[in-house]
């Protein structure tokens, strides 16, 4: 029992070194701590020095580290932030265009049906932790162009959950079975309409109501423990429904931002103490996921050649509508960029291909460096080449 508690002690006083040492890698090449946390672990990882595993530990601290961020992000935006019909078309073109791309691209490279079908449905998906973070870190969160790319994320999630559905009945029976996709998109969305509705307009009001007690006023961090437990609470949730439980978080996180607290801690700045924790972890596990060694040397080319068409897929798929719809050019690119990122979304959807027997473990690998990939690319074109000037009309 002893040495099972050392153990935990040990790695999480590594990981926590690991986050320091990325804030150190990310301040001497002037780039997202996000950036020095993913290039630490790559290198502490299996790929380089191999110090470090993807124990269930470290998975399960980079979950909580995904669920904390997203609940933090969510306190910087209103529901009406997020609620955009252009944001549907956004996110709708940015799955079908890089799902096409993706799956055209692996059947060039020879490869079967069902690995071009999982592979295609891994382009689909957007990691909005790692965009989000990264407008965080820059401080432009409250932009239109980050409010664009935080909503049109979130229908992207959704939308990549349906596509999920269709290509596992398509690999698995061959044939798409409407009514399970038609109920999965039922439940997604009415989970995050009803959710939303039920944080704003009655834990919200319970929260100040509890607030105003005596218990608040005697026990002041009583309520951050209950919305970081409802937090929590609505991430389970999301998980149950098929969503990420991400999404769920950041629901929440939306629902109780600006509440009104007089006696009590505030929610928000408590959990920004633990997403500096657990966020890095999470940074940090990414790096330590991808594993390089695992590559064989024919299929660098197809890693190679799959990352520049994730990430042009994206930027045609997500940029083309916005600069339709009247968004300028660098906002256009901005928004593209944003969604590129593919982060542990398309690493569990290739897992879930993996464990299903679907794909084989060298497709499994290029996808993972290929989300790990698109992840370091968005931060270093953010800071290098975006925000570092007013960009089209004042926000």
């Amino acid at each position: 029992m002893e040495s099972a508690a050392l153990a935990i002690e040990i790695q999480m006083s590594l990981l926590l070194f690991l986050a320091l040492a990325g804030y150190l890698v990310a301040s001497r090449i002037n780039q997202s701590a996000t950036i020095g946390a993913i290039l630490v672990g790559v290198l502490v990882g299996p790929s380089v020095l191999g110090l470090i595993t993807y124990t269930d530990f470290v998975q399960s601290l980079a979950h909580l580290g995904a669920i904390i961020l997203l609940f933090v992000i969510g306190f910087e935006f209103n529901i009406r932030d997020i609620v955009d019909a252009r944001y549907g078309v956004i996110a709708l073109l940015g799955v079908i265009i890089p799902w096409i791309g993706g799956y055209a691209t692996t059947v060039l490279f020879g490869f079967d049906f069902a690995s071009a079908v999982f592979i295609g449905t891994a382009l689909t998906a957007t990691s909005i932790a790692i965009t989000a973070n990264v407008l965080k870190e820059i401080g432009v969160l409250q932009t239109g162009v980050a409010k664009a790319i935080i909503g049109a994320a979130v229908i992207d999630d959704v939308l990549s959950l349906l596509v999920l559905a269709i290509a596992t009945d398509l690999v698995v029976t061959g044939d798409v079975s409407v009514v399970s996709v038609v109920l999965m998109l039922a439940k997604a969305v009415g989970f995050i309409v009803i959710a939303g509705a039920v944080g704003y307009f009655g834990i919200r009001k319970a929260i100040e109501r509890m607030d105003a007690t005596s218990l608040a006023r005697k026990y002041p961090e009583f309520i951050f423990i209950f919305a970081l437990m409802m937090a929590f609470l609505y991430a389970m949730l999301a998980d149950l429904v098929g969503l990420s439980g991400i999404i769920g978080a950041f629901i929440a996180g939306v629902a109780f931002a600006g509440v009104e607290l007089q006696q009590s801690k505030g929610v928000k700045e408590g959990a920004e103490y633990f997403q500096i924790i657990f966020a890095s972890i999470f940074f940090v596990s990414l790096g330590i996921l991808a594993d390089v060694r695992a590559l064989t040397p024919d299929m660098v080319l197809f890693l190679l050649v799959l990352t520049l068409v994730a990430i042009v897929t994206k930027v045609v798929g997500c940029g083309l509508p916005a600069r339709m719809m009247g968004m300028c050019r660098e906002d256009s690119l901005i928004i593209g960029f944003g969604m590129a990122p593919r982060g542990e979304v398309a690493m569990i959807v290739a897992l879930i291909g993996l464990n299903s027997g679907l794909i084989g473990q060298g497709v499994f690998v290029v996808v993972v460096l290929m989300s790990l990939l698109t992840t370091i690319i968005t931060p270093i074109v953010y800071r290098n080449w975006f925000f570092k000037g007013a960009y089209c009309a004042t926000e």
